[in-house]
């Protein structure tokens, strides 16, 4: 079975940082585009940014968040730094074949693969 599992959300405050993982399973990651994803109560989902398949580091959010892969672990994470209140949400993680994608996000192909989520509440 191939799955992503998300993992390190919770609850922060303002300026706050924190590190999400991405670990995948059944399948080698190397072979795929990661794409973190986030979607804010009562929005759409919104694409943060995503790695291509060799790259081990990109940042997003005008630097305050970064993403790393570790394709010899077969992780992923998400580094976030700076902490808003509109960071708020819930953040995925999706991988998509990296001949299909190189380095464009997974847009919901039949054979992406997304996490269950994990919840980031930034509050003071």
């Amino acid at each position: 079975q191939l799955q992503l599992v998300e993992s390190g959300g919770g609850l922060v405050q303002p300026g706050g940082s924190l590190r999400l993982s991405c670990v995948a399973s059944g399948f080698n990651l190397d072979r795929y585009t990661i794409g973190w994803f986030r979607q804010a109560p009562g929005k759409e989902r919104e694409e943060i940014s995503c790695i291509s398949s060799q790259t081990t580091y990109t940042d997003a959010k005008k630097g305050r968040f970064a993403i790393f892969r570790d394709n010899a672990k077969n992780t992923a994470s998400l580094q976030m730094n700076g902490l808003k209140l509109e960071d708020t949400g819930v953040y995925y993680c999706a991988a998509g074949l990296a001949r299909k994608y190189g380095k464009n996000c997974p847009s919901g192909g039949d054979d992406d693969i997304w996490g269950q989520g994990t919840e980031v509440t930034v509050s003071s």
